[in-house]
């Protein structure tokens, strides 16, 4: 159950690393975001179908989902069972709340996850009643602006990316102890500093693009 955790987890960071990519192409405007976006549907044509490349990335992803959550949760009672009363003196301060982050956090990100999808991809919701639909269009570009002009929008997005960081802050170095990487006091102290370099990156990455619009600086 750990080694899927790790590898799943694994998968996730890659996936956050091309995402944040993605999304700083909006500060090459509306073209080259667009373009991009839709260049993703057409991956793998002619082999595959149109968006085909995308659905088989979003399986995969979605089982990802699954294993990761099914490990975490198996994990959590396994502990939790091992033990019918609880210890009398409880994981020191730091310990216990990254536990407890690692846990709580998961979930509200996959309640955060299953939003984003909706917003930006099934259902594409319009949360600007400044803008309308027909200004956005079928432009990606066009609903990222709108919506991050939004300050609440912006303030949830930003509120969830904090999450994003510690998940990944303990995550990347609990994946490096788990896949046997770390076995020395060195190795463990890189893994912990990969742990906040990707964290930093990613959260930092995410957050430009809506603070940028929301201040203005992308139109």
């Amino acid at each position: 159950m750990k080694l899927l955790m790790a590898l799943t987890g694994s998968l996730f960071v890659l996936f956050v690393l091309m995402h944040m990519y993605g999304n700083l192409k909006v500060f090459a405007g509306q073209e080259a975001f667009d373009s991009y976006a839709h260049h993703l549907r057409t991956l793998g044509e002619p082999i595959l179908p149109y968006s085909g490349f995308l659905w088989i990335f979003r399986i995969v992803l979605v089982l990802s989902v699954i294993g990761h959550a099914y490990s975490a949760f198996y994990l959590w009672s396994k502990a939790h069972n091992a033990r019918s009363t609880r210890y009398a003196v409880r994981a020191a301060g730091a310990a216990a709340w990254r536990t407890q982050t690692m846990r709580w956090g998961g979930v509200a990100l996959i309640a955060f996850l299953t939003w984003h999808l909706m917003h930006f991809t099934t259902n594409k919701i319009n949360v600007n009643s400044a803008v309308s639909d027909a200004t956005i269009g079928d432009s990606p570009y066009q609903l990222v602006v709108a919506s991050f002009q939004v300050w609440w929008i912006t303030v949830f997005y930003l509120a969830a990316l904090v999450a994003v960081g510690l998940h990944l802050q303990h995550g990347v170095w609990s994946a490096v102890q788990t896949l046997g990487w770390a076995g020395t006091p060195g190795a463990r102290r890189i893994s912990q500093l990969l742990g906040n370099a990707v964290a930093l990156v990613v959260s930092i990455g995410f957050a430009l693009p809506p603070l940028f619009i929301m201040f203005g600086f992308v139109k």
